[in-house]
């Protein structure tokens, strides 16, 4: 019987009138809910809406996807351990420009939208910046047209829900997927084996390929990816961010089970369910460390199993892989995609060395997004030879070509030749994955102009002189749709009526709004936006912490994952000596001031979670002292996540930037609270020196050492103790720390943690003291000034358009992809 093909017909668009969507919208209910009206629930109605807005999704997405294969054009293919994308229901009405539709729709079923909306949990992919970042670029791409899939690991609890019990973080499960996930669309067809452990048979089965070797792995899991449409503005086109799950091959070992080992007979089950249980295991101990490698390879192997199969099925020859595929590295954590890469075209491509290392090089980029050596991710060489042989034999190969290389051809020395190793020699070795990503990629790229110098001066400075070519910058960016337009509609809005609608399509010509920052009837304006935003705040603390705080205070903000090159600890003993202040000299005209933090430090980070500790300690005493008047609040926000930061950033006046100088390779928050109307307090770090460059030194207060001065300190000997000696505040406040005076049911809990910045202050707490105080003091006096601060607040928004990831992408897909003209 002959296989005809049937003619399809032709998608049209969906109608998006409020009529249509209300109906659409009563079927879903009805018919994949399976409720009616009166009986639906809250999250009866979210799950209903979603379906809808999908189905209108699902349409520009199956067309993009086709328009992609018809091309025939180059794909960016994005590899992150971390995808922090949000809730995404607001994210795909805005960008599809239907959201006053739906809420039209829901309106006549009786339903408030602002109520489903906030029943949408946020999805448990990330913590940080990086994660955020991944996602901004993910939306970015599909903004400015490139065809595009991100790559990660479908997280079922996250890194973790963050309680604060006692003042103390407490770690419990992310539930994200309790309610399953309606935006996503599991694609077992697209299933891949991933094995670990095993021998490596000195030459391939059918003893072909010279370079060939047959890998027999131990053990075997089955990854199965999970699909979510990504929207871009005005939804002209839908990416797709392909997140990866872990099956076990035997579900159940039923000769265990009958035998009665209950248990046992789901040790496979376990084991393959850990691999995507946790976001960041804590990696303390060795079973933490193996559980990493085993996520990074996991989700490494079946991406690049995944793109080297489109490849091949729609091009053939994998030679052309670099012409129709551009493979990022979002970081260390997917670096042994370069070995698995090799693996793939060697062993299974039959390519001989030389040429899978050729195709390796010429596909894939690596941006490094920190100089922290414990960032830099190495692994124990016994543990990641007996999980990955064969990628350790590949490794090795590598590694045997490049100082080849380096000793012949460039003439390094052996300091110069163990500075560029794979694998580091000192004490136990192991093996680098900056330097593995580094040397297997055309582009190796820096987050800002200050990280990208210090990338080429200290940690790559060998293997930039091995190739001074490859180390380029291309700063950071936040999208505008989701840190202004929907987080802050209000300030979209006033932008809107003073200037147009061209800064919609284009951040950077927010330029227009400058002179209205001389304009007293705009700034009351913009003024009234930025109080409405507190408001909204103080009343959601209030709601959920039992916090009251006077919106009309300057609000001070630090929100960001704790760790102490961030500097809370700088931020809360600041805080302190501002307490102590108020209380001594009651007469002096105080600015009321609202101190806000929020963050999550990693489980197995004492310090860190220390400094929580210090906050709300130091909260109980300042916020309950009568002494204060009220001038003085300060509180820790748990649980900080996407959702969290769209409704502090909006309301936030100051934004708090104080990284030790040269730590910090970019920042995004600092740009997210500039858009915002904040003022910035930064050190001249990461992404700050170029806001300051954007909105002006004197729309900014900048103080501390800079990372010169800091790396100048360190290397001659810097005496802390001589400077807090020296410092009235900085000395007073440390003491009372120290002494318990914040911790009376235990005096000793700082002592260590005050002793670390006498004895050696790594994170320059002390040397940057005084000049940070004087710059806060100086910002009550210009708090003060209503006209001066609204002034420079409208030109930090105006001025930092150029801080769009829209801009970033576009730098990226043309001077590294070149997948745009």
């Amino acid at each position: 019987m002959q296989n005809t093909m049937v003619a399809l017909p032709q998608l049209q668009p969906r109608p998006t009138d409020p009529d249509t969507l209300a109906a659409e919208i009563v079927e879903r209910l009805t018919h994949r809910i399976g409720k009616n009206a009166k009986a639906a629930k809250p999250h009866d109605w979210l799950a209903a809406t979603i379906a809808s807005i999908r189905d209108v999704v699902i349409d520009r997405w199956i067309a993009s996807t086709t328009k992609t294969y018809e091309e025939g054009g180059k794909r960016v293919y994005y590899l992150s351990l971390e995808f922090l994308i949000g809730r995404l229901m607001r994210d795909a009405m805005s960008n599809l420009g239907i959201m006053e539709d739906v809420r039209a729709a829901l309106d006549k079923l009786g339903v408030d939208l602002d109520m489903v909306k906030e029943l949408e949990p946020d999805a448990a992919l990330g913590n940080g910046g990086l994660g955020r970042l991944a996602a901004c670029f993910m939306e970015s791409m599909a903004t400015v047209d490139v065809p595009a899939y991100g790559y990660g690991i479908r997280y079922v609890n996250g890194m973790f829900r963050q309680e604060i019990h006692d003042g103390w973080q407490v770690e419990l499960p992310e539930t994200w997927l309790a309610h399953g996930n309606p935006w996503e669309f599991e694609r077992r067809e697209a299933s891949y084996e991933v094995g670990f452990g095993g021998l490596v048979d000195p030459l391939a089965a059918d003893g072909s390929g010279a370079d060939a070797r047959n890998w027999k792995p131990s053990e075997r899991v089955i990854a199965t990816p999970y699909d979510t449409p990504v929207v871009g503005w005005r939804g002209e086109r839908v990416n797709t961010l392909r997140l990866w799950t872990a099956v076990p091959i035997d579900p159940i070992l039923l000769d265990a089970f009958n035998a009665g080992d209950h248990i046992g007979a789901l040790k496979e089950s376990n084991k393959a369910d850990s691999l995507t249980r946790v976001l960041y295991p804590a990696d303390s101990h060795i079973a933490g460390q193996e559980l990493r490698l085993r996520q990074e390879y996991f989700f490494s192997s079946a991406s690049l199993q995944d793109i080297v199969r489109r490849h091949v099925q729609y091009f053939g020859d994998i030679r052309t892989l670099p012409d129709k595929a551009a493979i990022q590295l979002n970081d260390t954590h997917p670096a042994v995609s370069v070995a698995e890469l090799m693996r793939l075209l060697i062993d299974v491509h039959e390519l001989t060395f030389d040429e899978a290392w050729d195709v390796t090089r010429r596909t894939f980029a690596y941006t490094n997004h920190t100089l922290l050596p414990e960032a830099l991710e190495t692994w124990p060489l016994p543990l990641f030879e007996r999980l990955l042989p064969r990628h350790m034999q590949l490794i090795y190969a590598i590694n045997a070509k490049i100082l080849i290389e380096a000793r012949r051809e460039k003439g390094f020395d052996d300091a110069g030749i163990s500075a560029i190793s794979l694998i580091d020699e000192g004490g136990e070795r192991r093996v680098r994955m900056a330097n593995l990503a580094f040397a297997g990629s055309h582009s190796v790229n820096g987050v800002a102009a200050l990280h990208t110098e210090l990338m080429k001066e200290t940690v790559f400075a060998d293997l930039h002189r091995m190739y001074p070519d490859r180390i380029n910058n291309k700063t950071n960016g936040v999208t505008p749709r989701r840190w202004l337009m929907q987080c802050n509609p209000a300030l979209t809005s006033l932008c809107r009526e003073a200037i147009g609608d061209a800064f919609l399509d284009d951040t950077e010509a927010l330029t227009a709004l400058v002179p209205f920052a001389d304009d007293a009837a705009f700034r009351e304006k913009f003024r009234a936006v930025k109080q409405a935003n507190k408001v909204a705040l103080a009343n959601l603390l209030r709601e959920r912490m039992g916090l009251r705080i006077d919106p009309t205070a300057l609000f001070d903000v630090q929100i960001k994952r704790i760790h102490e090159y961030k500097r809370q600890l700088l931020n809360i003993i600041e805080a302190v000596a501002l307490y102590d202040q108020i209380r001594s000299h009651p007469e002096r005209d105080w600015q009321p001031r609202v101190k806000l933090f929020g963050g999550k430090a990693a489980p197995s980070y004492h310090n860190a979670k220390l400094i929580i500790k210090l906050i709300n300690d130091v909260a109980r005493v300042v916020n309950h002292d009568p002494a204060v008047q009220g001038l003085l609040k300060i509180a820790f926000v748990p649980n900080y996540n996407v959702s969290m930061a769209e409704v502090i950033i909006p309301a936030a006046d100051l934004s708090e930037q104080i990284s030790t100088a040269g730590m910090e390779a970019s920042g995004t928050g600092n740009m997210k609270f500039a858009l915002n109307g904040a003022l910035t307090i930064g050190t001249l770090d990461g992404a700050n020196i170029e806001i300051m460059e954007h909105v002006g030194r004197e729309n900014i207060k900048i103080f501390g050492l800079t990372a010169q001065e800091v790396a100048e300190r360190r290397a001659n000997g810097y005496t802390p103790r001589a400077i807090i000696e020296g410092s009235r505040e900085l000395g007073q406040a440390l003491s009372s720390i120290r002494s318990g005076v914040f911790s009376p049911d235990d005096p000793d809990r700082y002592r260590d943690l005050i002793d670390g910045i006498y004895d050696h202050d790594w994170f320059m707490i002390a040397a940057d003291f005084d000049s940070y105080h004087t710059a806060q003091r100086e910002l009550d006096d210009l708090w003060g000034d209503k006209a001066n601060w609204d002034a420079q607040a409208v030109r930090n928004t105006a001025r930092v358009g150029w801080f769009s990831s829209d801009r970033t992408i576009r730098q990226y897909a043309r001077e590294i992809w070149k997948v745009l003209d």
